[in-house]
């Protein structure tokens, strides 16, 4: 028995490598372990680190290696699966790092969908990073949404950053960010994530798509979940477009607790526990009526309660 880790999942075939070291190789899961102990449509996820067997080395695609058991995970990140249904999605797993990439316009950011990504970072104990591409076409028309964004995320206690593939703004610290590290880069189609990884190494050789006229979306141009090698050290995981993002296993009287803000502010709460809507002497509100906590955070809480109560 040998441990590997995944990093390229295709349906039912897997590519492995033996991290630190890339060397590929295939494999497949042994059916037993399918779907236990996994509610989720894909119990096995790249970055999952895996025991495998072997009858010949190296193996082929004509006789893969075959993954036996899934090695425990130190974290993830999971989402319900398209229209918020009850199946849920792993993402990546044993991350270092979530990039959530975002643009102010073209595609617009949504920042509910944003919200729920960071919750579930926080959730799964992921550390994200925000990063805004396409400064090149925002800085100057857009500065005031420009401030007000890095005023709510960094009033939150998240880190910013500003970055643009096409003019290599930012890419320096970007690249430096990733360094040593399993980063996820993930956000919504036409963000330019692929764009992105491209202009942190251009060796890689990703496919890069254009944002429809029609919708101002982005075509999906990854359609695999898949982990690249950085030249300067690291590994990237590159995911689909997504164009939902529920969440899973997360009760709503627990939600505060993964807004960082409001957790620090609920601390003065007069009850306890106390949902931060309706009850007398809430701090939360209090920070919200004062400007201490975003309207648009607090807005995107409300909404994540209402729906954690309808599908619970």
């Amino acid at each position: 028995m040998k441990t590997a880790t995944i990093v390229k999942h295709t349906g039912s075939h897997y590519l492995l490598s033996c991290l630190p070291d890339w060397a590929l190789f295939p494999a497949v899961l042994k059916g037993r372990i399918r779907l236990k102990g996994s509610s989720a449509t894909n119990p096995v996820a790249v970055g999952d680190r895996v025991v495998f067997e072997s009858p010949s080395w190296p193996p082929t695609a004509e006789n893969p290696a075959v993954i036996v058991s899934v090695m425990d995970r130190k974290n993830y990140v999971i989402r319900k699966s398209a229209n918020l249904s009850r199946q849920s999605h792993i993402i990546a797993a044993n991350i270092d790092k979530a990039f959530i990439v975002a643009t102010l316009d073209f595609p617009e950011v949504k920042l509910p969908f944003l919200d729920r990504i960071l919750v579930t970072c926080e959730v799964y104990d992921v550390h994200p990073v925000i990063v805004l591409n396409k400064t090149d076409l925002f800085r100057d028309a857009y500065a005031e949404q420009l401030k007000a964004f890095h005023d709510i995320y960094e009033g939150a206690g998240y880190r910013v950053m500003e970055v643009s593939a096409l003019t290599g703004e930012g890419v320096t610290d970007l690249r430096e960010a990733c360094r040593d590290s399993v980063c996820l880069f993930s956000g919504v189609s036409g963000v330019g994530k692929s764009s992105l990884i491209k202009a942190l190494d251009p060796s890689l050789e990703l496919k890069i798509g254009e944002i429809s006229q029609a919708h101002l979306q982005g075509r999906h141009t990854t359609t695999f979940y898949e982990m690249y090698p950085l030249s300067t050290g690291g590994f990237i995981i590159d995911t689909p477009g997504i164009r939902g993002f529920g969440l899973v296993d997360i009760n709503p009287e627990e939600i505060a607790l993964y807004f960082p803000e409001m957790l620090k502010a609920s601390r003065e709460c007069r009850f306890t526990p106390c949902t931060h809507t309706h009850e007398p002497g809430c701090a939360v509100k209090a920070a919200v009526e004062e400007g201490k906590i975003s309207c648009e955070r607090y807005s995107s809480y409300l909404g994540m309660l209402e729906e954690g109560k309808k599908y619970r």
